[in-house]
């Protein structure tokens, strides 16, 4: 039985109503909780906490964000009232809604920039741009989601949030665990799982609940983990986390898998705003901390054994166009220092490899580090994803209204002395590309992303 760590009533927001949950829980969590039963279950009939996560270099909540976030103090907890998800700042990527919670496995693997980085079961992508903030554009950041569909959304977020060095891919994990023995520094593991810890977000999901659903997730829960443990480095760092509150998937899964892979033992660590963790394992409660239920686990591989590493492969470099191709990105975006050697040709477009990228054969990529554009007859058309992660040289102030007519795909009037292509800006955040010539900006923002949003 964990220790009891209470925390203010103001940190955890108004309680609600003891709403009816499925028999079956309510059992189990009255064995955890004992005399914390009714407040836990007042805390699920009461409103769900929500968060704002800025990217680097934007950090003007005042409109939205609340309070810091303890163990993600970039991050402010959001206003009730917030609409923030209809804004074009939310679309142009200044910030990621995320709940409070989940951001605490990140927290806790915490990469360093040059790491190579995995997040297992990735979709949305939360978690994923959150790490890619703390790698800072440096090293590898692989992102995968099982489901196509999900990995469609994984992969338009980290476009949206203008992260260049990640790679997206959609594989089981043992495919990809197939490719990467003993390669990656630290890997997330947020798992599927019953989901118990979203009653209170998402209501609905109480009614999918039955009693053999934490041991089916499980079984599938522990497959996962041994293909990571397959993937981690000696010395590297392996965060398991979920969002339920079952012992079954979360300790049991934990302390199950250690009995598997004796060269793995838990690591410690400590969260401003959740009690220390001595044993490796941390569970927030909606009655004690300000956000929904999640639970995180860390452990270390202690083998000691050096795991040989597999030559890197790189995908084939353009023979024709490059100089046309580095001369291009140069004058557009002259603040980045170009490799040659990192520019691959993907289909008809071209793309920038992050650091050291391996070759995936037989896995299908959504998407391969950054997407440069690709060349219409005798001219190169930037992608969508250049402007959001770099910028231009040549950049576009508009203000509210202009922005939102901006993402519907309007044109607009070019500011003097300025042709060719710029990045449309608001707030110092891009938006996308314009060309200017004539006083006139032609809008090239893509046309599966315009929708109508507030400035």
């Amino acid at each position: 039985m964990e220790k009891v760590h209470m925390s203010s009533p103001e940190s955890r927001g108004d309680p609600g109503k003891e709403e009816k949950m499925p028999a079956g829980f309510e059992k189990e969590m009255a064995l955890i909780l004992k005399e914390e039963l009714k407040p836990f279950l007042l805390s699920l009939g009461g409103e769900a906490v929500r968060g704002i996560r800025p990217r680097a270099g934007f950090d003007d909540l005042s409109g939205d964000g609340l309070d810091p976030v303890p163990w993600a103090p970039e991050a402010r907890y959001l206003k009730g009232d917030s609409r923030a998800g209809g804004r074009v700042l939310h679309d142009a990527g200044a910030y990621y809604l995320q709940e409070p919670s989940a951001m605490a496995p990140a927290a806790i693997l915490h990469p360093r920039p040059g790491e190579w980085v995995l997040d297992l079961c990735a979709a949305p992508g939360g978690k994923s741009t959150q790490l890619a903030g703390m790698m800072d554009g440096r090293g590898l950041l692989l992102c995968n989601e099982v489901m196509p569909e999900r990995a469609k959304i994984l992969s338009g977020n980290i476009e949206r949030m203008g992260i260049a060095n990640a790679l997206v891919t959609s594989a089981s994990t043992d495919r990809i665990a197939g490719l990467f023995p003993g390669r990656f520094d630290r890997i997330l593991v947020d798992a599927p799982c019953s989901g118990e810890g979203m009653f209170r977000r998402h209501p609905e999901s109480r009614g999918e609940w039955n009693p053999g659903l934490p041991a089916m997730c499980a079984e599938r829960q522990a497959r996962i983990l041994d293909d990571a443990a397959v993937m981690l480095k000696a010395g590297g760092t392996l965060v398991y986390s979920t969002c339920t509150f079952s012992r079954t998937e979360n300790e049991e899964t934990v302390m199950r898998f250690l009995e598997r892979h004796p060269d793995f033992e838990m690591l410690p660590f400590a969260l401003p705003g959740c009690p220390p963790s001595p044993e490796g394992m941390l569970r927030i409660w909606p009655h004690r901390q300000r956000g929904e239920g999640h639970f995180a686990a860390a452990m270390i591989r202690t083998g000691t054994s050096e795991m040989v590493r597999k030559a890197l492969l790189r995908a084939a470099r353009p023979e024709k166009d490059a100089e046309g191709l580095i001369s291009f990105l140069r004058d557009t975006v002259p603040e980045v220092s170009w490799d040659p050697g990192r520019i691959a040709r993907r289909g008809e477009g071209y793309v920038y490899l992050p650091e050291e990228a391996p070759e995936l054969p037989g896995i299908r990529v959504l998407r391969c580090g950054l997407h440069l554009g690709a060349w219409k007859g005798k001219a190169f058309a930037p992608d969508h994803a250049l402007a959001r992660a770099f910028g231009a040289g040549q950049k576009v102030s508009l203000g509210g209204d202009e922005a939102a007519a901006y993402m519907m795909g309007e044109a607009l009037p070019a500011p003097s002395g300025i042709r060719g292509w710029a990045a449309a800006c608001l707030e110092g955040v891009p938006l996308g590309w314009v060309k200017c010539s004539d006083g006139l900006m032609k809008n090239h923002y893509p046309k599966g992303l315009r929708r109508r949003l507030e400035p």
